[in-house]
């Protein structure tokens, strides 16, 4: 169950990702990178790792377009 909470953490923080790819709208991701962090927190405390690694990936690619941007855009 908790593994399907934690994949559903991270289908809404990807689809709430996509906005902040346009420029001038990237400081979104200092909200979305620890809500995708919340959510592999989740899936580490269960017991299968699906939902845990697609939060990180998703965080990853956050923090990727944060250092792309310069930490603003």
């Amino acid at each position: 169950m908790l593994n399907i909470l934690s994949g559903f953490i991270g289908l809404v923080t990807l689809i709430l990702m996509i906005p902040a790819v346009i420029p001038l709208l990237g400081a979104l991701n200092w909200i979305l990178v620890p809500l995708a962090l919340f959510g592999a927190l989740v899936g580490m405390i269960s017991s299968k790792n699906g939902g845990r690694n697609f939060c990180l990936i998703v965080a990853g690619f956050g923090a990727l377009r944060l250092f792309l941007g310069g930490g603003i855009f």
